[in-house]
Parts: C-alpha cells; structure tokens; sequence
C-alpha cells in the first residue's frame, strides 16, 4: 500500500518537472523501484526469489543512471526503457503463472503488457525528445501504482487467518454455541440420583455369561430386577395388576353387517350389557 501511494506521488511530481531535470530524477526513481522489489521479496511470496534477482537488476541499473557522465535524457530514457521492459515480462510471466488460483491475473498481465509497451517506446529511437522522456517516467510510475495496489488488496485478501484464531463456518459456529450453553447448563445443575441406585462402577463381561466380578449373568438379572421392584415400591407403586377380564358369554362373531347392530355392548369393567336391558 505504501509502495503504491508513493509510486502515484512519484508519476505527479515528475510530470511537473522540467524536461532538464530528468537526467538527475530517473536514477532516484529506479532505485525505488528496487526497494519495492525487495519488499516484494519480504513478502514470503512464492515468487520471493525472482524479486530478490530484480532488485539486484534495478539497483545496478540505478547505480549507473546516477553515475553516468552524460547530462542528457538519452541514456535515462534507454534505462527507463530498460526497467519498464524487464517488470512489464516479469508481471506478464507471473500473471500468466498464476491465472489458476489468482482471479486477478488478467489485470496484472495489461499492466505487464502496457510496461513492456512504454519500454519498448522510451527505448525505441521514437523517444529523442525530453519531454517525452518525462511522460514515459510518469507512465511508469501509474502503472507500478496500480501493480501494487492491486498486490497488496490482493495479499490482504488471500492472508489467512492468525494460527490463535480459527474461524468456523456459520454452521458449525451456531452448533458449537448451542452445545457450549446446553453444556454450561448442565454443569450448573445438581444431578438427581435415585435413593435406590448405588453407585458402582460398570463390570466388564469377560466370559459368556460372567462378569468382571464373579457375578453371573442369572445373578445379575435378580439383582436388577430386586432394584427394580425397590424403585418401584419407594415410588408408591405396590401391589398386583388386575388382569383383564374376558366375558365367557360373548356371542359369535356376526357374518354379515347387519348382525353388528345387534351385538352386545362391553363395559370398561368386562360386564356385558345385552340390548334388553339385561346384564
């Protein structure tokens, strides 16, 4: 972001220069170039090494714009040539690279193509007067603009998440909140034990019809059902169910529709009460 910013300010500033004074600028803004490249570098992108070989390039090439002899814009405007050939390949290349996992690689690849354009042009024997010198070293600072805006939204948006924060899906952050309170409040209540239970710990069968203990499967089912019957009585359920009672006068089943209507009622308490009134 920072590098973007001062590449805009950079193409302003130079555009009000007067075509003189690009001999004593170009060089200064070369060598800026190569610290973005180092940034890029500093990145831990995967192609960190490709912008540790440019900013080598772009410094040398720095180097020796600001230390040439010659006053002119001629060898400024070949070595700006130079640099926007070298980047505007380089972005061209990488976009192309990443167009599997990078749904911006389009807009890097105009940008790579639009430099290596401008390079070509300030290098060609087109570019012989001064100001045109100048409007190619303010092109060459938009576009590295936008090359690193672009970058650096780019890298904010792939940047995962801190290794202390682990993002949940929607889904599975309202499950995970639902079982922490139900877990909360379960924690918080008294668990009620019947009086009759005991607290033993579970046996492990170890033998067909033997238990961990020593304790028969024939022993286990007498002594659960004794549990059981002691439950039961502490809870006030006592004494014998009273089996349903059949009457044995029931009549046959009728064989036709018309025989229903003249059936018996059943009472609730097993009595039969016969159409005439009768019991």
């Amino acid at each position: 972001m920072f590098a973007g910013t001062a590449w805009l300010a950079i193409s302003w500033a130079v555009l009000r220069l007067e075509p003189t004074d690009i001999a004593a600028v170009a060089g200064p803004v070369i060598l800026f170039g190569a610290v973005c490249e180092l940034i890029r570098t500093l990145a831990g992108t995967r192609t960190w090494w490709l912008n540790a070989c440019l900013t080598g390039l772009f410094a040398a090439t720095a180097a020796v714009m600001m230390t040439a002899p010659d006053s002119t814009f001629t060898t400024p405007a070949s070595l700006i040539g130079w640099y926007l050939m070298v980047r505007g390949a380089v972005d061209v290349a990488v976009g192309i690279m990443t167009r599997g996992s990078d749904r911006v690689w389009s807009l890097i690849v105009t940008v790579g193509v639009l430099e290596t354009a401008l390079g070509f042009f300030s290098a060609s024997p087109f570019s012989r007067t001064a100001e045109l010198a100048v409007v190619t070293l303010g092109g060459l600072g938009v576009l590295r603009a936008v090359a690193d805006l672009v970058t650096a939204f780019r890298l904010r948006e792939v940047a995962g998440p801190r290794k202390d924060v682990l993002e949940l899906p929607p889904e599975r952050a309202a499950g995970v909140a639902g079982y922490s309170a139900g877990l909360t409040d379960f924690e918080g209540r008294s668990r009620a034990r019947h009086r009759a239970r005991t607290q033993t710990s579970a046996s492990t069968v170890t033998a067909p019809g033997e238990t961990g203990t020593g304790e028969t499967f024939h022993d286990r089912v007498v002594r659960t059902t004794a549990e059981l019957d002691t439950m039961l009585a502490q809870a006030g359920v006592t004494g014998q169910r009273k089996a349903d009672t059949v009457p044995k006068d029931l009549p046959a089943a009728p064989d036709t529709p018309e025989g229903v209507e003249g059936l018996p009622a059943v009472r609730a308490s097993g009595e039969v009460e016969r159409p005439g009134g009768g019991r």
